[in-house]
């Protein structure tokens, strides 16, 4: 045998090993196998019944006065409209305020600081949601907001659950927008003080931009978790059956997941209209392509901007 033979033997190992690796090999495979799988049939069993209603169900149908399934008024820009709303004041809160925590443990924080505030931050994602919508009922409406619009305010309100709901994201924008900061090499902090710059020019001019992918990504990812939230929702803008169709986040409405949680809970079968039942399905389906197209364009807009060190 020559050397090289004895070197290519050396670094293959022995048999009980190559055996064991290709073991794992496989273990792994089928787990990312089997996400997969589950996947499609997630997505195949929403447009089987998704269709099923949109082949019953008139177009008309999806635009009428409101969101009442039972009744069989289905329209779907009441949803829509609700969600964007939410989602859209939650990030308003939750993106300045976690931006502002993010830059403050990466770039002013002493370590020891760091060490506690961060976890202290991370602890509100471990707050249940039910708990902040809750909270966003019985204070935020009526301690912080009816003070500034009175009576024009409901007691049930998209304002209130789109802050609950803002609360609720600021740890996942704050962690993910902390981490992609601290990666920044820090010879391009080096650089920018020996030119003199300060700490805060140092931080929106350099370390920000180098960051930019990640500080995309955090919010997008803030966005998703925004959309999906549903007990906060729930509870704050009023679980009720239906909703009519407004633009006006003073007022109850509805999301798309708490819709679907209004329909669904209080028995072990959905009552009301043919098509009712079929309307989840639908929802989700919709709720699904949102997520879809949101996660596509983020990655082609991270990988874009993305900057390799």
């Amino acid at each position: 045998m020559t050397t090289r033979d004895q070197i290519a033997t050396a670094l293959a190992g022995d048999r009980s090993r190559r055996s064991r690796e290709r073991r794992i090999r496989r273990v792994f495979f089928g787990a990312a196998a089997a996400s997969v799988l589950i996947s499609i049939a997630i997505v195949v069993s929403l447009f089987g019944e998704a269709w099923t209603f949109i082949s019953n169900v008139g177009f008309p149908q999806l635009a009428d006065i409101g969101w009442f399934p039972r009744r069989g008024f289905y329209d779907i820009r009441t949803l829509l409209v609700g969600t964007l709303l939410v989602a859209g004041i939650a990030m308003l809160v939750a993106g300045p305020l976690g931006m502002g925590v993010a830059i403050y443990l990466s770039e002013y924080a002493a370590p020891r600081t760091r060490r506690i505030l961060k976890p202290a931050v991370e602890l509100l994602a471990g707050i249940p949601s039910v708990v902040l919508g809750y909270f966003a009922l019985t204070f935020i409406s009526p301690e912080v907001l009816r003070p500034i619009f009175g009576e024009d305010l409901d007691g049930f309100n998209l304002l209130a659950a789109g802050l609950g709901v803002g609360i609720l994201t600021i740890p996942l924008v704050a962690s993910v927008t902390e981490d992609s900061l601290r990666a920044v090499p820090l010879a391009l902090r080096e650089a920018s003080y020996g030119l003199g710059a300060t700490r805060m020019s140092t931080s929106i001019r350099v370390v920000i931009p180098a960051a930019v992918s990640g500080i995309v990504a955090s919010m997008i990812i803030a966005f998703s978790r925004a959309i999906g939230e549903t007990m906060v929702v729930a509870i704050a803008a009023g679980a009720t059956g239906g909703s009519l169709f407004t633009v006006d986040p003073l007022g109850g409405g509805q999301t798309m997941t708490a819709a679907m949680a209004s329909l669904a809970i209080g028995s072990d079968r959905v009552r009301g209209d043919d098509y009712a039942f079929q309307s989840l399905f639908f929802i989700g389906l919709v709720l699904f392509l949102m997520t879809l197209v949101l996660n596509i364009l983020a990655e082609r807009f991270v990988r874009r901007v993305r900057e390799r060190y």
